[in-house]
């Protein structure tokens, strides 16, 4: 019976060794977290300059000095023409601005830049707003694939709301300008008159607009990078099985 008892315990090892040893591979999905770090700093640059941008454009919005003007019979006073006011300038330092009275009164080009700075404003909060929570270093999600996908698609949006913002802020701000120099070379009128020329705001507006180009075209980058990671791909990983301890042979011999 012990002969019969020890057949038993070396069949059971060897099955044991059969069953157990051997290593098995299962798939584990990759996460889309774990990224090269040039798409989180991409996505970094396009979040930082359309805070930028959307500061930038603000400020145009606001700034009174979309055209200046000066003459050389007061030199002591110099004119600052705005979307919201007109300003008077000294060379004491005081400052003198009046807003205007009616919006029928403005220039054509000036309405339009009011209207289309506004849209801009919006259009880049927006931007700002779907791109922060749909970078990879903000924990909004849960990080499963769905959730992944969704961060991708909401910062997909912000840049393409960054480029909108971009050309709708460029618009305004080239067409006065444009203006602004037809007007300057205008020979029609007498070369004693004094002429608008370019503000401050201008320069703002323009460097707001490229700064949100360039924020669309970072975010829309960084979704391309990661549109080419394979997010499904399989990695093959070994699972050893504990080996559960072998039946006490001895005591059922002990019994035999």
């Amino acid at each position: 019976m012990r002969e019969r008892a020890a057949g038993v315990g070396v069949a059971t090892g060897e099955l044991r060794g059969k069953e157990w040893d051997e290593p098995e591979t299962h798939g584990e999905t990759r996460s889309c977290a774990f990224m090269e770090p040039s798409i989180h700093a991409l996505e970094l640059l396009g979040v930082l300059f359309s805070g930028g941008a959307w500061l930038c454009t603000l400020a145009t919005t606001l700034m009174s000095t979309w055209r200046t003007l000066s003459t050389d019979l007061l030199t002591t006073e110099s004119y600052e023409f705005g979307l919201w006011e007109t300003c008077v300038v000294q060379d004491v330092g005081t400052l003198e601005c009046r807003p205007h009275n009616s919006l029928l009164d403005l220039p054509p080009e000036i309405r339009l830049a009011r209207i289309l700075m506004c849209v801009t404003l919006a259009a880049g909060l927006l931007a700002l707003l779907l791109a922060v929570p749909g970078i990879q270093v903000v924990n909004s999600c849960a990080g499963r694939l769905e959730d992944l996908q969704c961060k991708r698609a909401m910062k997909m949006a912000g840049g393409a709301l960054c480029l909108v913002a971009g050309v709708l802020g460029l618009i305004p701000v080239s067409y006065v300008a444009h203006l602004t120099v037809l007007q300057y070379f205008d020979k029609s009128m007498p070369e004693v008159l004094p002429r608008w020329e370019f503000g401050d705001a201008l320069f703002c507006g323009w460097t707001a607009g490229v700064l949100h180009l360039v924020a669309g075209t970072l975010l829309l980058t960084s979704c391309w990078f990661l549109q080419g990671e394979n997010c499904n791909s399989a990695v093959p990983v070994s699972l050893a099985r504990v080996q559960p301890e072998p039946p006490s042979i001895r005591s059922r011999s002990e019994y035999v």
